[in-house]
């Protein structure tokens, strides 16, 4: 199964949390797997500068791919954030791509996200 990150998987990633990386690399070694990284994600944790650079190679790394955020992504999440009666929309992109790829979010904010959908399969970090 593929992997959708977060932003708590992302600073996971940053501050050199190992159970976390584990997650990841297991996934990306794994034929067919691929980890997905919505954009706005990127956009809630990336700083620039030295002090991201395992964030930076995990961004650019076999496997890996950061999903742009369309305009139709945006109604969708926009509508999802509606229906679930909450306004962030980048929770709503990652609860989105995880279902468009059947994937498993790796999170820190469990609760936001199932708010959004109940039945989300999610790894904690």
């Amino acid at each position: 199964m593929s992997l959708i990150l977060d932003a708590g998987a992302l600073i996971a990633v940053e501050r050199g949390d190992r159970d976390t990386a584990a997650v990841i690399e297991a996934a990306r070694q794994q034929e067919q797997r691929v980890v997905f990284v919505p954009a706005g994600v990127v956009g809630q944790v990336w700083r620039g500068g030295g002090r991201q650079a395992r964030l930076a190679r995990l961004l650019h790394a076999r496997g890996v791919v950061v999903e742009p955020l369309t305009d139709i992504g945006a109604r969708a999440a926009g509508v999802l954030c509606g229906s679930a009666g909450t306004t962030d929309v980048v929770d709503a992109s990652v609860v989105l791509a995880a279902r468009r790829h059947r994937a498993t979010v790796v999170s820190s904010d469990r609760g936001d996200l199932q708010i959004l959908d109940p039945r989300l399969l999610l790894v904690d970090c």
